[in-house]
């Protein structure tokens, strides 16, 4: 099944139940061979460091560091909301594999070629 999906996380650990979930779809679509990015936005940028997500265990689910490496693995991608990133004064050179600083005009033009997105 060709084309893409879109996932938009604003949460980290002020809502751990969002944050695994977003990435239990996201799987799902890069698995179903959709072309799938994770967007990382406001609280959810936070999860682009390092050892962020490492303590974030919803019952019931995979960890989430866990959720987001297979994710990476798999071909997903993510993007992380750069005045966002800029506004809580994160360090770049902590960003986890597969993980990129955007633009807004990133997400625009990746949106306008047709991708569905859900939001968390």
């Amino acid at each position: 099944m060709p084309g893409k999906f879109c996932v938009t996380l604003t949460c980290s650990k002020d809502n751990t139940d969002k944050a695994t979930v977003a990435f239990v779809v996201a799987n799902a679509a890069v698995a179903s061979e959709k072309e799938t990015m994770v967007f990382l936005s406001i609280e959810g940028v936070r999860l682009s460091q390092q050892g962020f997500a490492d303590t974030i265990h919803e019952e019931g689910f995979a960890p989430l560091k866990d959720l987001m490496a297979n994710f990476v693995k798999a071909g997903g991608v993510i993007w992380v909301c750069s005045p966002c990133f800029k506004k809580r004064k994160l360090d770049e050179a902590a960003l986890i594999p597969g993980a990129t600083i955007v633009g807004g005009a990133k997400l625009v033009e990746f949106l306008s070629a047709g991708s569905p997105s859900v939001s968390f």
